[in-house]
């Protein structure tokens, strides 16, 4: 089924070639390790049942980590409503609706595929947003499904994940278990060690580099499919401001799954981080989406619902 949300040429474009590089890298990363640890039956099947493990259960894992649940119309019937609508004018399949009892306000969409995808909203982010704000959210994070970046987003970081596992067991089997281990041994790890702190280093670039474009993509989609964009806007400084007061070592438990919220969980624009963020900065996407307000002929002011 192919959505009403307004295709992205460039993010298509930017997904393609991020896969493709971190499939180069990933075959390296395994020829790699099979030479080192003298395994490849090893290697291959731990590898395998990792990426399986988090293509297929990544929305639940998502939920679990973030303490969301799913829930029901009757439970939250403006929610399910905002769903049904933004669901029904986009022609796309209604995803699994959940909610995380959080105070920090955010939302996150996963899944493998639009029919099997959960969109997620904090309580938080209920509590803090007008009808008309809430929408342009749900709109944002739909998109993210609709042109599949949230799938590709979930595979992409999979090679990244394994990367720094293995570098953090190297480390601490090389630091608990050093004395008891020969030079060659030793040699091996401290390779393996290397070679997955680089694997590391650069999909986590590529990963950076797509997921900031991807949310740009997500709030243009967003803002045409609503004819909101001020709304949107609205929302995105309502809910960057109130996290920004939330204390940091509330917020340190949520970084892990940045990439995949609605705005992230830092507390601060970044600075000199800029280029390791997850999120183009406020002022890029209120910007965006003030010319798209232009296009369309409407008075966009952020801060306000339009």
């Amino acid at each position: 089924m192919r959505s009403r949300f307004r295709s992205d040429r460039g993010l298509t474009v930017r997904m393609t070639v991020t896969l493709f590089l971190l499939g180069m890298l990933y075959v390296a990363f395994v020829a790699a390790l099979i030479v080192l640890l003298k395994s490849w039956l090893l290697v291959v099947v731990l590898v395998a049942a990792m990426f399986v493990a988090q293509f297929w259960f990544s929305d639940r894992i998502a939920l679990f980590a973030m303490r969301g649940r799913v829930v029901e119309r009757e439970e939250y019937p403006e929610l399910h409503a905002v769903v049904d609508r933004l669901c029904a004018i986009s022609d796309m399949p209604k995803p699994v609706v959940a909610v995380s009892d959080m105070d920090m306000p955010n939302a996150f969409a996963t899944g493998r595929n639009p029919e099997n995808a959960v969109v997620c909203v904090t309580t938080g982010l209920l509590r803090r947003l007008e009808p008309a704000e809430l929408e342009g959210v749900l709109a944002h994070e739909l998109s993210h499904v609709a042109h599949k970046d949230v799938a590709v987003i979930t595979v992409a970081s999979f090679l990244g994940v394994i990367a720094g596992l293995i570098v953090r067991f190297a480390f601490y089997s090389q630091l608990f278990g050093g004395a008891r281990r020969d030079q060659n041994t030793a040699a091996v790890f401290a390779a393996v060690m290397g070679v997955s702190a680089a694997v590391y280093a650069i999909s986590f670039l590529l990963i950076r580099a797509l997921s900031r474009y991807r949310e740009l993509a997500a709030d243009r989609a967003a803002a045409l499919l609503t004819g909101r964009p001020s709304a949107l806007a609205s929302a995105l400084t309502k809910v960057s401001g109130d996290i920004a007061r939330i204390p940091t070592k509330d917020l340190r438990t949520a970084q892990a799954f940045n990439a995949f919220y609605f705005t992230p969980a830092t507390g601060k624009e970044p600075g000199i981080e800029r280029i390791f963020s997850t999120h183009p900065s406020l002022e890029q996407r209120l910007e965006q989406l003030g010319r798209i307000s232009a296009e369309l002929g409407e008075a966009a002011t952020p801060g306000k619902a339009g």
